[in-house]
């Protein structure tokens, strides 16, 4: 099982560089930013976008592996997240993993910009603009006339990594499509109401998917909850992050400092 952080796209720039440069050199195996615009309306924080952060990151490291903890790509267009990626796997000599899905609270990220927040129209959006991403990706054409996107293109470089990225999607359970949405491409990150699942969820869920080798089941790291747990529960990354929204960046940063727990 390997190891990552998760933080939200918010708060000081250099701090968000400097925390990615900590992480590789404590031992973690991977850095990840949320993607929000506002992420909360009310409370208002700084937000900054993931993919330049993640372009001085990979300046910065040479080793973990970089990416969002989602990008909705409901509220993008596939072509130009594809170059945003496709730029960033270049820049880390292919570090770059896509983690995508609807983006949440969808008031603030979709309807304050006059975009549709209903669950159904977004995500099917999201299946339909995956395989053209993934075409993009693998530097393949794509001639595509759909409902939501219509698109004649051949975009060159491909990315870095052969043949592609990896994709993971994020999946709230129960819900059995977001389920079998993940199942179709390489990993997937699943929540429930309630948040991060526990090692019992988590392994009826891999027992579910039955994922093929190589597939990744991503989870959080819980209080409470040993990391050997998750491991024999079938998860093969587990990430640490803020433990709320007011938690001081200091003990995140000292925990990340730490290093990655030990797994038996």
């Amino acid at each position: 099982m390997r190891f990552g952080v998760s933080v939200p796209n918010a708060g000081d720039a250099t701090q968000l560089v400097n925390l990615a440069v900590t992480a590789e050199e404590a031992g973690w195996d991977g850095f990840f930013l949320w993607d929000h615009l506002q992420l909360d309306a009310l409370r208002r924080p700084p937000m900054h976008d993931p993919w330049v952060l993640l372009g001085a990151i990979a300046a910065r490291t040479s080793r973990v592996r970089l990416g969002t903890m989602i990008t909705p790509i409901p509220r993008r267009r596939p072509w130009k997240l594809a170059k945003e990626i496709i730029t960033l796997d270049h820049l880390s000599a292919g570090r770059v993993i896509v983690g995508v899905g609807l983006g949440v609270p969808a008031e603030a990220e979709y309807g304050a910009f006059g975009e549709p927040t209903g669950t159904r129209l977004r995500a099917a959006m999201l299946d339909e603009a995956l395989p053209i991403l993934d075409s993009f990706l693998c530097g393949e054409p794509v001639d595509h006339d759909g409902q939501h996107y219509v698109v004649k293109a051949h975009l060159n470089p491909p990315a870095f990594q052969r043949p592609r990225p990896p994709i993971w999607v994020a999946a709230t359970l129960p819900h059995r499509k977001p389920i079998a949405r993940a199942a179709r491409w390489d990993g997937i990150f699943p929540l429930s109401s309630q948040g991060a699942l526990s090692a019992e969820e988590l392994a009826k869920l891999v027992r579910t998917l039955d994922p093929k080798e190589g597939y990744d089941v991503v989870t959080s790291l819980k209080v409470g909850v040993p990391a050997a747990d998750l491991k024999e529960a079938g998860a093969t990354w587990a990430m640490d992050g803020p433990t709320g929204p007011d938690e001081p960046f200091p003990q995140l940063y000292a925990r990340i400092q730490a290093g990655p727990p030990a797994v038996s």
